[in-house]
């Protein structure tokens, strides 16, 4: 944090104002200043500048999805569509005959589907009518087996004419039991049937769906913003499935394509961390392709950016790139000041209530704006980076005196 105390006049010595900015502090008086910074955590990046321009990331290629005829093209080469605009259409009629036969199809079979459900329904209920006729012969023998059972026992009946009609009894539960089977195997026949159209008819509403899908696609259209590289065919050209229609640039997502010069090779390597400045603005990337051979003593290489779909980003635009040299994550360090040099062992001032004790440091690696602190100080620590008052080789020092 910066903080900058500023001593308005030598009659009103004690009245200040305290000014944060950031990460500094600095104080001043009518003879004196000094500056401190709070140790804090971040990123120290050392880089290699170099140039590049921006490119749409990913070429976009238009297959046809059917053999048919181009009827008509409305873009050309160099035009920029939109998402959804129609680049070239191709003849509709085969596939519209298709939808019509398709449709006229499923009528039928949804037809033979309803006569199969009131076909059901009419043999459930003569299985029904059938098992309840059963029933019924099989209660009305089982009443006359009883009354014959008694005038058998008072001699009123024969004994055969009442084995004759046991006989029966027996005879009408086997039928009852065989009108159940045969009605259970008819009702799983019917279901079966139904389940059967039901998925005929499934897979024509299917074939429908893709015709209708294939015959939209018959216009060709743009998947995304870009601009037409390639129309690959003329009108009334007769074209086969899958050939290639149209090429163009995705605008959506974007590359950076630089050069260095050949001397910084060694330095460029696929993934490593780069950045693309634009409008002052700082985007991240990694380098992706390295091309093999060199261009006018150049090395051309891509640079694929975090944010590809930033705003800021803009066909053709050139950009300045920062390749990282060495780096340092999330480290202690301190801000670079008069007092704060690039020596890696040194000693400076942390203050310490009303004075400011001296401390010694291992320091890293250094920017022109940060250096690495490895030793000595604390995330916290408020360390005096300038000052221009003369503290010789004092170990402790006033903050007073700093001021003067």
């Amino acid at each position: 944090m910066n903080r900058s105390i500023i001593l308005h006049s030598l009659k009103v010595a004690s009245f200040f104002t305290l000014i944060i900015c950031l990460t500094a502090c600095q104080a001043k008086s009518g003879t004196g200043t000094y500056e401190t910074y709070v140790v804090d955590k971040g990123n120290i990046e050392t880089w290699e500048s170099t140039a590049g321009f921006v490119e749409p990331a990913n070429e976009v290629l238009l297959l046809s999805p059917t053999a048919s005829i181009i009827t008509s093209i409305l873009k050309e080469p160099g035009q920029e569509v939109k998402e959804g605009e129609t680049i070239l259409v191709l003849n509709t009629k085969e596939v519209e005959d298709k939808i019509e036969q398709l449709n006229d199809n499923l009528a039928v079979m949804q037809n033979n589907l309803e006569k199969t459900r009131l076909a059901a329904r009419s043999n459930k209920a003569d299985l029904s009518h059938n098992i309840e006729t059963k029933k019924l012969k099989i209660s009305s023998i089982k009443a006359t087996l009883a009354d014959q059972e008694q005038l058998l026992e008072v001699g009123g009946i024969s004994p055969a004419k009442f084995d004759e009609t046991k006989q029966q009894l027996v005879l009408a539960e086997k039928e009852l039991q065989l009108v159940q089977q045969k009605s259970a195997i008819k009702l799983q026949q019917l279901e079966a049937d139904e389940k059967g159209l039901l998925l005929q008819i499934d897979i024509k509403q299917k074939e429908i769906k893709h015709q209708q899908e294939l015959l939209e696609s018959l216009q060709v259209k743009a998947p995304s913003d870009g601009i037409i590289l390639a129309i690959h065919g003329k009108k009334g050209e007769k074209i086969q499935g899958d050939k290639l229609l149209v090429s163009l640039s995705d605008l959506t997502c974007f590359k950076i394509q630089a050069t260095i010069d050949s001397k910084f090779r060694d330095m460029v390597k696929t993934g490593k961390r780069a950045y693309v400045v634009v409008d002052n603005t700082r985007l991240e990337g990694r380098i992706g392709t390295i091309m093999p051979q060199l261009k006018d003593g150049n090395l051309e290489f891509s640079v694929h950016l975090t944010n590809s779909q930033h705003p800021k980003l803009i066909p053709n635009q050139k950009v300045d790139i920062q390749i990282v040299k060495r780096a340092r994550y999330d480290v202690l360090r301190i801000k670079k000041g008069a007092m704060i040099s690039n020596k890696k062992v040194q000693h400076v001032y942390v203050v310490n209530g009303d004075s400011a004790n001296q401390k010694e440091l291992k320091l890293g690696l250094a920017t022109d704006e940060y250096i690495e602190v490895q030793e000595g100080l604390e995330e916290g620590d408020e360390v005096v980076i300038s000052t221009v008052s003369a503290i010789g080789k004092e170990t402790s020092v006033s903050l007073e005196k700093l001021k003067k």
